[in-house]
């Protein structure tokens, strides 16, 4: 196998800050702490806060350059700027969700940039007092966290039901050496998930496995999640 070295980069994963030298043939790899794999950033701390903020930060560019030609022109329905909604703005916003592991702040930067979108669609502000659930009730819209959610736990089946010796399925059931560091561990995606399915469908942890690989009824319970209480 063939390795350009003028394309690439070295990264540990590591907490705390790492050498670790390797070199390819006569040349040194440059280590950095952060590098982006088909448009997702990754860093070397091992968490995915960076690259959710980019996407949000993303989407708010969109939103801004999009916002008098589209967003907000009256010449244009409604349905052509719900179209803009589905097919440039939640792509941005959403793009590797699978991956992402979720938090409660994560999903209110993820809700308050949706809503950004949708409540100048709709024609109301914050001001005017409307529930984000009334508003994507009467512009047919489905939560984006719904979206979300019900994306990461379709990749979990796929996951679970990979033949062995697919990449994505010996990554996910790798088991690192070594011990913890000390302190609060940090939510694996794996227990993102234990307690996604748990919160949200009612399955166990002891059972997950075994229901996300009947394909037919993981996604039958997949299109009936329903989505979360509104909050805003």
């Amino acid at each position: 196998m063939k390795i350009s070295t003028s394309k690439s980069e070295a990264m540990v994963l590591s907490r705390k800050s790492m050498d670790c030298p390797i070199q390819v043939g006569n040349e040194s790899l440059p280590q950095v702490k952060e590098f982006k794999y088909l448009g997702v950033l990754f860093s070397s701390e091992g968490t995915m806060e960076r690259e959710m903020g980019r996407r949000i930060g993303a989407a708010g560019a969109v939103l801004q350059s999009l916002y008098r030609t589209v967003v907000t022109k009256r010449e244009l329905s409604q349905k052509a700027k719900l179209s803009v909604y589905r097919a440039i703005f939640v792509p941005t916003l959403t793009y590797g969700h699978e991956g992402w592991v979720m938090t409660e702040r994560t999903r209110s930067r993820i809700q308050a940039a949706e809503m950004g979108f949708l409540r100048r669609v709709a024609g109301v502000s914050l001001r005017d007092k409307v529930r984000s659930s009334v508003i994507r009730e009467g512009l047919g819209v489905e939560p984006l966290l719904l979206r979300v959610e019900r994306s990461q736990l379709r990749w979990f089946g796929h996951l679970v039901r990979m033949p062995h010796g697919r990449l994505p399925r010996e990554v996910f059931q790798a088991r690192p050496a070594g011990k913890r560091p000390r302190g609060r561990p940090r939510t694996r995606w794996r227990d993102n998930i234990s307690s996604l399915a748990w919160e949200r469908l009612g399955i166990p942890q002891s059972e997950l496995v075994d229901v996300a690989r009947e394909k037919n009824v993981w996604g039958s319970l997949l299109e009936l999640l329903p989505p979360r209480p509104d909050h805003g």
